[in-house]
């Protein structure tokens, strides 16, 4: 049986970028997990991911692979009685160039496992977990290789079917919505300028995210029978029909391939910790495509159970380092699942008063700066709405720009 300090299971993007901040902060880490399999969607990283990511060295490997996000517009294409004006959260309204970087989970991972490659403290082990249980002060965590793993703490980054966090007792609540995602890449012939649009439409939200070049990604939410047929039509048909849906504001679209689909759904766990065990990424919440959340709250995850262990370096699994994780996470994640769950299910709602205040409320933002301040600074950073950006992550943000 081999001793180290942490192991994590997982190697996606929120599994490598812990086991790299961990290695980094000088702990003896171990990071289980095989190859994973390409991936040709793309994250929206928005402020404290920027900056923890920027601390990993991963921005400067990233170079112009990371496109800014410099103004969020939203437009109600819902066509209801009740509409809610445009709105647009611009940066520069709370002195920043850019809210954060649209850039290919593939170029993201590559990024970070060759970061991971070069740390002296970080070994990777080609094959899966198959269980862990607990022996006195240790973790043992049980490799599918036949081998076998003690350490002071585990972090479960391993998805949504987390077979760690099945070891360890901890309960999944999940829900599905009655809609389906289409998930691709395109190019169009107007440039984008730096700018994504969110069309809330009757079925949910139509989502283009701008990459570099004259390149987007787009999150299509739609009724799951559309979807399967939307995703099947010849791509120059596909092209058209996107572009008749973005009402033409970046002229002709050539959709890329491939076309991806899947079911919406959510879930969240009873608790984020287990004995000498931690839950980061989908182990512990997933989120449909909806506000740019999913991944930005798993490096937030990331970020917490690093700087916990920091406090914690003589034990980093001791019980009251994973109680301080639960309840910095519970918070954090419980209310951003609340908000999308409103957001995504007020546009499915055909009942006046939900109209009325959805409308009311985009309204205000429009046309109340500090309100739409105030909203800007808490998606860039929980609790920054009132108290405002900190420097230290002002600076990191901004520190990208072209």
């Amino acid at each position: 049986m081999e001793r180290r300090e942490i192991a994590v299971i997982g190697g996606g993007l929120a599994g490598t970028a812990t086991a790299l901040a961990l290695a980094k902060a000088g702990f003896d880490t171990v990071l289980v997990a095989p190859d994973a399999p390409a991936d040709r969607r793309s994250t929206a990283l928005i402020g404290r991911s920027v900056a923890f990511l920027s601390d990993l060295g991963i921005f400067e490997a990233l170079g112009s692979k990371a496109e800014p996000l410099a103004v969020m517009r939203l437009i109600d294409d819902t066509r209801r009685l009740l509409r809610a004006p445009t709105v647009e959260f611009r940066a520069s309204e709370i002195g920043l160039s850019a809210f954060g970087y649209n850039v290919l989970n593939s170029d993201l991972l590559a990024a970070l496992k060759a970061q991971a490659a070069n740390a002296p403290q970080l070994e990777r082990r080609d094959t899966t977990a198959r269980s862990y249980r607990i022996e006195g002060e240790r973790a043992i965590v049980e490799l599918a290789d036949g081998g076998s793993l003690a350490v002071d703490l585990v972090v479960a980054a391993d998805g949504r079917r987390s077979p760690m966090r099945e070891a360890a007792g901890i309960g999944l609540r999940e829900w599905s919505y009655p809609q389906s995602a289409i998930v691709l890449n395109f190019g169009h012939r107007i440039d984008h300028r730096s700018i994504s649009t969110e069309f809330h439409t009757r079925s949910g939200p139509f989502t283009q995210v701008p990459l570099p070049g004259q390149h987007s990604s787009l999150v299509w939410v739609e009724e799951p029978k559309l979807a399967e047929l939307y995703a099947e039509l010849a791509p120059d048909k596909l092209s058209r029909m996107i572009e008749d849906r973005m009402q033409s504001i970046l002229g002709a679209v050539t959709v890329e391939e491939p076309i991806q689909r899947f079911p919406l759904s959510g879930a969240s766990v009873d608790r984020f910790t287990g004995d000498r065990l931690a839950l980061v990424g989908e182990a512990a919440h997933v989120f449909p495509p909806i506000g740019a959340q999913g991944l930005n709250l798993g490096l937030r995850d990331c970020e917490d159970i690093v700087r916990l262990a920091c406090e914690s370096r003589d034990d980093p699994g001791a019980r009251v380092t994973l109680l301080r994780y639960d309840a910095s996470r519970r918070s954090d994640v419980r209310s951003r699942t609340i908000g999308v769950d409103l957001l995504n299910r007020s546009l499915l709602a055909d009942f006046l008063p939900s109209q009325m205040a959805r409308s009311v409320g985009l309204g205000a933002m429009r046309a109340l700066p500090l309100l739409r301040q105030f909203a800007m600074r808490e998606g860039l950073s929980p609790g920054a709405g009132l108290t405002g950006i900190p420097r230290s992550l002002r600076e990191r943000i901004g520190r990208h720009d072209a």
